[in-house]
């Protein structure tokens, strides 16, 4: 145990090359293994109108509602109207899911730790925290504030290729517009929804479908192998480390490491975040670590000590493409961590060394339809650069622990958030002390000790 605890070292914060440019997504290895029939797949994605595979009704809320009034439709993803005399002809001003509530919950149970400067610097921040202190935080303030979620649109005539296009940027809803002159929407279509519209598609055409029997290792993927960006944090740490690391990483979700084993414990999403934090009305689980929390996310399915049995959210280099969706699908997620290990044995998930997500693929499909300048990435990395910027100046807080192992030829990376220290006895960090989860509350200035 000293052994392996000696090789958790400090380092630093920095954003690290690979994360800061990552390259464009190149067509050579995918031209390599696509034949002529791949002309007559994209020709048929171009007779396949984007409002034919609408996944989601447009629930909408007022621009004015509060953020509290908003989470309890417990709808996964709305679309917030513009606000009134606008100038704008869209009706809707943006979304919010549960990336933006994540990000709002992160801020207002860490808005202590901010610098009053730095709250002035901001102006959307200074404007929601001006506010809560008046009791009704209006949605519009937070809609896209994880800078994640941004409002996409598609033309009554778009094709599937149309939205390969808008989903190769890193998007992942894309409203359908109605028929001219109208400038209402039709409804959504998820990133999950495509790519499922794409796994059918595969089942009726075989050289399509043995072009996803490749193996992860052969395709052009922006993060196989990319150690970076498996964004991780240790089974210790606390709900709300979670929380402000996939808010500011720009993530929907991070690996979770056993503390002891350095092994996959599970995963932690922002939709657990939402499902579980957001009625639960008590602050206290913010300060719950996270070995805790994910056995309460997984209690529905039966689990009691929240370890998956067997690695659900992981596949290997060697996997096929079409195992990697498969699996994508099933567990309705939004990333699969890559192990560098061959065969595992189950609740063994050797060693991390990248990820492989929905918009991965769609942008490897974008490729195969000849789209110009895939970069799935590019907001993840504008996020992450906004975010590192606006922390440099508490650089202290900020702690990145690499775990070495001598079995592997890769490391992970643990990533804990600036401005959270992991131990709850430092009042200074912690969740202040409420009865009641209120949003107002948790966002109002701190009474004086």
């Amino acid at each position: 145990m000293a052994q392996r605890r000696a090789s958790i070292s400090l380092t630093s914060p920095r954003l690290t090359p690979t994360a800061r440019e990552l390259p464009l997504v190149s067509s050579t290895l995918a031209s390599g293994l696509l034949g002529p029939e791949s002309e007559e797949w994209v020709k048929q994605w171009m007779q396949v109108s984007a409002r034919d595979l609408i996944d989601s009704r447009i629930v909408a809320v007022e621009a004015g509602s509060s953020v509290e009034h908003a989470c309890d439709a417990s709808i996964p993803c709305l679309a917030v109207k513009s606000l009134p005399g606008s100038s704008t002809t869209n009706p809707y001003t943006g979304l919010l899911d549960f990336s933006d509530v994540n990000a709002f919950l992160t801020l207002a149970a860490t808005r202590h730790t901010i610098p009053p400067h730095e709250l002035k610097a901001n102006s959307r921040t200074d404007q929601i925290m001006s506010a809560a202190r008046e009791g009704h935080v209006p949605v519009h303030l937070v809609s896209n504030l994880s800078e994640k979620n941004f409002l996409e649109t598609v033309p009554h005539e778009a094709t599937v290729v149309s939205l390969l296009a808008v989903f190769a940027r890193g998007t992942h809803r894309v409203l359908v517009q109605s028929p001219a002159p109208s400038n209402e929407f039709l409804g959504m279509v998820s990133d999950r929804g495509l790519l499922s519209w794409f796994s059918a598609y595969a089942e009726r055409t075989p050289s399509f479908r043995s072009y996803l029997d490749n193996s992860l290792c052969t395709l052009s993927l922006p993060s196989l192998h990319i150690h970076s960006s498996v964004v991780a944090t240790s089974s210790t740490a606390h709900v709300l480390d979670a929380m402000r690391l996939m808010s500011e990483q720009g993530v929907s979700s991070i690996a979770v490491i056993d503390e002891e084993l350095g092994t996959l414990l599970s995963a932690v999403s922002v939709t657990d975040i939402g499902k579980i934090v957001v009625p639960s009305e008590s602050n206290q689980i913010l300060s719950a670590p996270l070995h805790q929390f994910i056995a309460r996310v997984k209690a529905p399915d039966g689990s009691t000590d929240g370890v998956d049995k067997y690695p659900i959210y992981l596949v290997f280099p060697t996997s096929k493409l079409s195992y990697a969706i498969q699996k994508l699908l099933a567990t309705n997620a939004h990333r699969l961590f890559v192990t560098d290990n061959d065969y595992l044995l189950p609740a063994h998930t050797g060693s991390l060394c990248g990820i492989v997500s929905v918009v991965d693929i769609l942008s490897l499909f974008a490729i195969v339809a000849n789209i110009p300048d895939v970069d799935p990435t590019r907001r993840m990395r504008h996020r992450r650069a906004s975010s590192s910027s606006s922390h440099s100046s508490r650089s202290g807080f900020c702690h990145d622990f690499s775990r070495s192992r001598s079995s592997s030829r890769t490391s992970l990376r643990l990533s804990a958030s600036p401005r959270i220290v992991a131990s709850t006895g430092d009042s200074r960090n912690s969740v202040p002390s409420l009865d009641t989860f209120q949003w107002s509350e948790l966002v109002s200035p701190r009474k004086a000790d």
